[in-house]
């Protein structure tokens, strides 16, 4: 779909260009200032505004009231191999309307799946907010419209203020201009990088910090809880949590803590790497900030693979290693294969990722190498797995080492057995 501004003639800007600019200059306005309502929007007639998440929802309007996606989850990037974005700053992933409860819809409107964001935000008049985001929020592909296009259609039209409907002079795609203006408004309010650097947490090729550490820094600036995301011991992710009182374009965000999203960071030696090249390689010792926090010798013995998705108990493994939550849970056997990594069968065989699915039988030749951390199973480092789907009744499913086009993410507790 395109955008259906009427563009400049002959260089003049049209009367329905000075009427966007005129909106968009009102709106800027309405964000410094929540007290200032846009003239004309169906959220004028709110009355008190109710805070999402820790108001129950009895009905309210949901152009004042975000419901049901009433937590916002705006997170952040931090790609150093390939390098994206500046190397003093974090880049933008988008901002996440979650239900209270950790859950979330998306693709909420496909009659709203725009493939032109930038056009939409030029025609708004919006050039600026266009630069920002070619500067800070950045696809590690190379491919940042694609990625914008992903975050409106997968996340923005699941905000229920941003609906057509919430705007009495609405002009075409004006709610896909607040979504992007509103997540760079917050992205700029917590500069992650500086408030780490102002910690003494600075990237490095030899220095590794401690989980504790980075997310007791960043939840002290935001003030609440924050989540931070690893892949196999790198810093990658973070996650900063709000509930919002009133709607998204004009409310005020307050700081939440986080409802069933667990960070899957080892609690010490993680990476924090920093996207210029090592000029020094092979002659930095990796240090630790703090002692190292032992995660416990391999486990030798007995005992059950329970599997937890936003951080509830959703099933657990059975014996050919498929992901079931009706069933019998399976009793795998744990062996020492070096100091602090263990392999796993079940009476069907030995386990392992095979095509990155796993499975367990008689046909697992090469069985995979684990270790524990925190309590949960961990393979290369991560302790994140996923799925395509959960389990429901009879029905199965595959649990995948990478992350690919498999949305679910889990995590699996080892539970020995007493």
């Amino acid at each position: 779909m395109s955008s259906t501004g009427s563009g400049f003639l002959e260089g003049i800007p049209g009367p329905q260009q000075i009427l966007k600019a005129l909106t968009s200059s009102l709106s800027l306005s309405t964000l410094s200032n929540p007290e200032v309502t846009t003239s004309g929007s169906t959220y004028d007639q709110c009355g008190k505004f109710e805070v999402s998440c820790q108001t129950s929802y009895h009905g309210q309007d949901n152009c004042c009231f975000n419901y049901p996606g009433g937590q916002m989850l705006q997170t952040q990037f931090w790609d150093a191999d390939p390098a994206v974005g500046p190397k003093n700053s974090w880049t933008i992933h988008g901002l996440w309307p979650d239900h209270c409860n950790g859950g979330f819809d998306q693709f909420c409107d496909s009659h709203r799946r725009y493939s032109n964001i930038s056009l939409i935000l030029v025609d708004a008049g919006r050039r600026d907010l266009l630069d920002q985001m070619s500067t800070y929020w950045k696809d590690y592909k190379g491919n940042d419209p694609n990625l914008w296009e992903h975050e409106w259609n997968k996340h923005g039209t699941c905000v229920s203020t941003l609906e057509t409907h919430c705007y009495s002079d609405y002009y075409p795609q004006q709610e896909v201009v607040d979504y992007f203006d509103k997540t760079v408004e917050l992205f700029h309010d917590l500069p992650t990088h500086e408030i780490l650097s102002n910690a003494g947490i600075i990237p490095s090729y030899s220095q590794t910090y401690t989980r504790r550490e980075i997310e007791d820094t960043l939840s002290k600036a935001h003030g609440a809880t924050v989540t931070v995301r690893c892949r196999s011991h790198q810093l990658q992710e973070v996650w900063y949590f709000f509930n919002v009182e009133g709607p998204l374009q004009t409310g005020r965000f307050v700081p939440s803590n986080p409802d069933g999203q667990t960070s899957n960071c080892p609690t010490s030696g993680i990476i924090y790497q920093p996207k210029t090249p090592n000029k020094n390689p092979g002659h930095e010792p990796t240090k630790t900030r703090h002692p190292h926090e032992p995660t416990g010798a391999p486990f030798v013995g007995r005992g059950n693979l329970i599997v937890s998705t936003m951080g509830h108990q959703r099933g657990c493994i059975i014996g050919r290693g498929a992901w079931y939550s009706a069933g019998t849970c399976a009793t795998f056997r744990s062996k020492k294969a070096a100091d602090d990594t263990f392999t796993l069968e079940s009476r069907k065989g030995a386990c392992a990722f095979e095509k990155s699915v796993f499975t367990c039988g008689s046909q697992v030749t090469s069985p995979t190498e684990f270790n524990i951390e925190d309590g949960k199973l961990s393979y290369r480092g991560n302790t994140t797995f996923f799925a395509d789907k959960a389990p429901k009744g009879t029905v199965q499913s595959n649990i995948f080492a990478s992350e690919e086009d498999h949305p679910i993410e889990l995590s699996i507790e080892w539970r020995q057995d007493q």
